[in-house]
């Protein structure tokens, strides 16, 4: 009987130990998993454009080759035309980047200016002139007309007003200094210096929106001229590389 109630006790004491350990693993996975959702949030930066609209908000998912890239994001109609600009990186709004370019190769620890045509060179000469004297911005004729911000160092969610029209597209052209590949080398146009600066052309990504469904995906249509003097769209992009790895997406969600 003595044997009994003890053996009784130890049960209990091994079925209230048991307990406890698995409240506190589950606690630790709790406390865990709310971390990680933290920091996911955190890493997810919202901007929101100069109208403060928030019709359309467009994800931008890290790729494995994103390191600092230029972008911007504009609207034009079905039939191609301009119609306005929701989002550029400020360093090329106003020519004025954070590390000065010194030669082909080497950056400065100081702002400086460095206006590069081959940079976006699509959207460039799709919005037209800049105060009827320049296509490039630069540090005396900036571009204003759009909500403009430093490059996001991840993932990132940007919140615009959408158009008026029942069908437009949106684009989005990308380009990151200095992405060599096999084909797009260091001496393919060693005459021109924009090219030097930008290696890989820019990638352009474009979907049509419509009023009738809330999600779209934007997909690769080409890439812009190489040395920055046209703004033809090139839509062979089976030499890129790298560049098209800068984000692995760019979903669209329109709010109804």
């Amino acid at each position: 009987m003595i044997l009994y109630e003890l053996n009784k006790k130890k049960y209990k004491l091994k079925k209230n130990l048991t307990m406890k350990i698995n409240i506190k693993f589950f606690i630790a996975i709790i406390l865990i998993c709310l971390l990680f959702s933290c920091i996911t949030k955190k890493n997810i930066l919202v901007f929101e454009n100069i109208d403060n609209g928030k019709d359309i908000s467009i994800e931008f998912t890290k790729g494995k080759a994103f390191n600092h890239p230029t972008f911007v994001i504009w609207l034009e109609d079905m039939d191609g035309s301009y119609l306005k600009t929701l989002f550029l990186t400020k360093a090329y709004a106003n020519c004025l980047f954070e590390h000065k370019m010194l030669g082909d190769t080497l950056w400065l620890n100081e702002k400086g200016e460095s206006c590069q045509p081959a940079a976006l060179s699509y959207w460039t000469h799709k919005k037209g002139m800049i105060n009827n004297k320049t296509l490039v911005p630069s540090k005396k004729n900036k571009f204003v007309d759009a909500y403009t911000g430093a490059t996001p160092k991840g993932s990132f969610v940007f919140n615009a007003k959408k158009s008026e029209k029942k069908q437009y597209r949106l684009l989005v052209e990308i380009n990151q200094t200095w992405d060599w590949n096999k084909f797009w080398t260091n001496n393919k146009y060693p005459e021109n210096s924009a090219y030097k600066h930008s290696a890989q052309p820019s990638i352009i990504y474009g979907v049509a929106i419509n009023n009738m469904d809330s999600t779209f995906y934007l997909n690769p249509i080409g890439h812009g001229d190489p040395k920055g003097e046209s703004g033809k769209l090139f839509t062979n992009i089976s030499t890129l590389t790298s560049a098209k790895q800068i984000f692995s997406s760019i979903k669209v969600k329109m709010k109804k």
